[in-house]
Order: C-alpha cells, then sequence, then structure tokens
C-alpha cells in the first residue's frame, strides 16, 4: 500500500517549573476525547489529543533520554518539538539544554511562552530573551513560530495546537499503515503484575496481535496492546502510543523496535543486538557511530550465519545494529525501515522486488546483495569503517589578553585587547578561556590597529577586535584563535 498521512507526534521540552507538565494536562483534559480523558487516572507518558478532527500524539518526557540515544541510531524520538519557555522568566540553562537536544535530532520546533497569567509575566522580555540566545521568533528576524499560552485558563492553546498541526503539514509526515510496525521505546517500567513493561510509540507500519517485539536485546510476545487509556485494542496505527508487556527484561528508553514473527526469531536477534548493545557501552554517545543493517536471506539458517559472522566485525568507534531480519527478497518495507533508521539494506541469495529497487533509488537508501558470505562481511566492514568521521584536533595559532569590552550588541561584542603569541586573522575561531577554562566559542569579525581596520595581528602591542560570541568577556580573559586538523 502507498504511504499516507500520519499524525504528528510532539515532545515538550523545556526548564523545570516553565510549565511543561502543566500545558501537557490542560491539553489532555481540554482535547482528547470526551468521556475518555477522565478515564486517564494515572500518569502517562504519551497520548492522543484531537486539535479540529486531527489526532496529535503527545510525548511527556521526564528528560532526553530517549532523543539522546536514538540520535545515535539516526532516528528521532519525535517529529516536531515544543520548547516552553516561561513569561516570568525568560530563558534558562534547561531551555538551553532542551533546545540542544532538538536541534541535534534535527526535528522542526515551535516556541510556547507559558505562564501569561502570572502578575510579573513579560511576553515581550521573554521575546527579546529568545533572539538574545538565537532562537530568532517570528517578527523578531526569525521564522520560528510562537504562541503565548496560559494553561490555566487555556488561553493561547487552540493556536498552539494549530501551529503544531501547520508544522506537522510542513513536514509531510507519512507511513505505511500495511506494513509491520517500527518505532521506538518510550518508557519501560517493572510492573508488579505483568512483569517487564514498555511503551512505544509506532513511527511506521501497525502493530497487531501476534508475533513478538524486539527492542536491542529485550523482547515480549504481543498477547495484547493496550492503548494509552489503558483499553485493549487488537491493533495500532501509525504515530499512536502502546503499551506491551511481558519483556524478557526491560527495554533501554530510546530503543528502535522492531516485530518478528516467531521466538525464534526474536530471541536471535535479540542476541545478535545484545553484542552490540556491549560495544556500544564501552562507550560514549558521541563516540560510538552505529551502522543499522536490515538482512534479508533465502533461508534462517543463513540468517542465523550471517548474524555470527557479523558479530566478528568489531570497530573502537564504531559498531553494527541489527535492526530486523527476514526471509525472502528485499521488499518496499525493508526499504522503509532502512530510511527510518538511516541503514543499510543486505540481502543474501535473494533478489529485490522491483518497487523496492525504486523506492531505495528515490530515497537514496542502499542495498547489497551477496551469494558468498565473506563478501558480504568484508563489504559491512568498509562501510562501518567509512561511517566513522575522521578525529579532529584543535591547534593554536595566536593568543591575546581582553583588556576592556567596549560595546556588546547580541552575539557581537567590541573588545580591546594585547598581544601575546602567534597569530589573529579575521575570521579565526576563537575559545574565551576564564582562569583556564573555555567559557565559550566564537569568531573573529573585525580587527583594528591605530584605528586602521587590518586582516590579521602578529606584533606585539593592543589592538580592538570585534567578536561574534555568546559568552561575555571580560578583563583577564584571554582569546585563543585556533583551526581544527583531521588527527
Amino acid at each position: 500500500m502507498a504511504r499516507a498521512a500520519r499524525p504528528p507526534i510532539i515532545a515538550v521540552m523545556g526548564h523545570i517549573d516553565h510549565g511543561k507538565s502543566s500545558l501537557l494536562d490542560y491539553i489532555r483534559k481540554a482535547n482528547v476525547v470526551a468521556g475518555e480523558a477522565g478515564g486517564i487516572t494515572q500518569h502517562v507518558a504519551a497520548y492522543i489529543a484531537l486539535h479540529n478532527d486531527r489526532p496529535v500524539t503527545f510525548l511527556d518526557t521526564p528528560g532526553h533520554e530517549a532523543f539522546k540515544a536514538l540520535r545515535t541510531r539516526g532516528a528521532a524520538a519525535a517529529d516536531i518539538a515544543i520548547l516552553v519557555v516561561a513569561a516570568d522568566e525568560g530563558v534558562m540553562p534547561q531551555t538551553l539544554d532542551a533546545l540542544k537536544a532538538i536541534t541535534e535530532a534535527g526535528i522542526p520546533y515551535l516556541v510556547a511562552i507559558t505562564k501569561i497569567d502570572k502578575n510579573n509575566a513579560d511576553i515581550e522580555h521573554t521575546k527579546l530573551s529568545l533572539v538574545e540566545h538565537g532562537i530568532y521568533i517570528e517578527g523578531m528576524g526569525g521564522d520560528i513560530a510562537y504562541a503565548p499560552v496560559s494553561s490555566k485558563s487555556g488561553e493561547g492553546v487552540p493556536e498552539l495546537l494549530d501551529l503544531v498541526l501547520l508544522s506537522a503539514d510542513l513536514a509531510e509526515l507519512t507511513a505505511d499503515p500495511d506494513a509491520s510496525a517500527t518505532g521506538f521505546v518510550l518508557e519501560a517500567t517493572q510492573d508488579p503484575r505483568r512483569g517487564a513493561s514498555a511503551t512505544l510509540i509506532i513511527k511506521d507500519g501497525s502493530l497487531e496481535l501476534g508475533g513478538f517485539i524486539v527492542a536491542d536485546d529485550a523482547y515480549a510476545p504481543v498477547r495484547f496492546i493496550e492503548n494509552f487509556l489503558g483499553k485493549r485494542v487488537e491493533r495500532a496505527s501509525p504515530s499512536e502510543p502502546v503499551r506491551i508487556s511481558g519483556f524478557n527484561k526491560l527495554p533501554t528508553a530510546g530503543t528502535l523496535f522492531s516485530v518478528v514473527s516467531s521466538k525464534k526469531e526474536a530471541e536471535a536477534l535479540a542476541q545478535a543486538q545484545k553484542k552490540t548493545v556491549k560495544k556500544e557501552s564501552e562507550a560514549t554517545d558521541e563516540s560510538v557511530v552505529i551502522l543499522p543493517i536490515i538482512i534479508k536471506a533465502d533461508v534462517a539458517g543463513s540468517i542465523d550465519a550471517l548474524i555470527h559472522e557479523l558479530a566478528k566485525i568489531t570497530h573502537e568507534r564504531a559498531a553494527i545494529r541489527i535492526i530486523t531480519t527476514g526471509v525472502g527478497s528485499v521488499s518496499e518495507g525493508d526499504v522503509k525501515t532502512a530510511n527510518a533508521s538511516g541503514g543499510i539494506v543486505i540481502g543474501f541469495n535473494v533478489g529485490t522486488d522491483a518497487i523496492a529497487r525504486d523506492l531505495a533509488e528515490r530515497d537514496q537508501v542502499s542495498i547489497y546483495t551477496f551469494s558468498i558470505i565473506y563478501e558480504l562481511s568484508e563489504k559491512v566492514a568498509d562501510l562501518l569503517a567509512e561511517r566513522v568521521p575522521a578525529i579532529s584536533a584543535e591547534k593554536e595559532i595566536g593568543r591575546a589578553l581582553v583588556l576592556k569590552v567596549f560595546s556588546t550588541s547580541g552575539k557581537k561584542q567590541v573588545i580591546g585587547a594585547r598581544h601575546q603569541a602567534g597569530t589573529l586573522t579575521v575570521g579565526n575561531l576563537v575559545k574565551l578561556m576564564r582562569a583556564g577554562e573555555e567559557v565559550g566559542r566564537g569568531k573573529i569579525v573585525n580587527l583594528q590597529q591605530a584605528r586602521a581596520d587590518v586582516k590579521e595581528i602578529r606584533v606585539e602591542g593592543d589592538f580592538g577586535t570585534e567578536i561574534e560570541m555568546r559568552a561575555d568577556a571580560t578583563y583577564g580573559d584571554e582569546l585563543v584563535a585556533f583551526i581544527t586538523t583531521d588527527a
């Protein structure tokens, strides 16, 4: 079946006490289908609300774990983010942490200016605070949509939801409802009655009764499916949150999941993933590059042999992640799964469907087919190595002492400085050092010596410079110009 539009998945993020939970609670109570909102008596990690008769899935994540974990797998937890900023405080440190998580996930976002009903709320000051921190909203030099809202009265919430749907339309979100479900684990808990349980978000395909969910080295039979209201359903569609119980162990938040048909397949896939998880745990998110792989083979025995062979491929800064396996030719669903995870498709003694070949060409998904296992292994080792970025080293090329800050405007500041060593050139990247600790980074925009513009400073003496940097310099700081090189 052709891909069809799917509801957007929205993450609400921001500084603690800026009204994230209150906003989510208001939307839940006001927009979940009448008669059902009251059915949600306990905290839920995700729910579906209706706005203009269109469903929207909201995630309530306590932290950025899912964003961080999924980033290493080439996937995003949500389609769109709402960054909440309180009108009585403006941008705070955790606001910037949330923004970093959003931008690294590579998803669009909009801003909700919350708590506008408070006596000390100052919307204009909050807008200026956003711009000062590089969040360029509409009407303030940028194109990031925003809405002032009150979670008490509901003022502005419909307008915020209008913006959410507009962003979703622009993103052209699609899914294949007839494909096998793939998605991610939002959270997992140990239920005293049902054992290891997890909230899953379906990003593509549909989930039906039967088969097994596999998420890294955890798996569970799909004996029953619970929707966000706690009601049992026989089928869950794209973008829906579901609750699955009976995992052999707690799956990790941010883990991608897929569905296989038998327990034997689930155990084999989980075992292969276990080795990958071990490799990843030996390094940080930032140092490990993941190569997601979808395997298709002629018989189940070939899949077992391939999993065993691929487990031998190691790299200190990269790891293989087997997303799904299956018997038969490479299909349209395999290509879609590879595209969603940023991975590749490996075929062993199988062909590729015509539709899958066309889709792979359109979406630039790589399909590799082999009939000799060692050739497959060599190619995967090469592809894994290609994904590892070169290690960059920073080389100091010049240094100056900050004597005085003459003016600050937005991200730019005019500084009086004294040359200490090396050469400082217009366009150089610079680090701002204070008592030996780095406090900011920026770029040299202009240099002046003896009141004349110059391209570089290389001799001892005082000079003026305009620096583009968010961190504010002060007397006694050092400006260190540097270049990056491949180690």
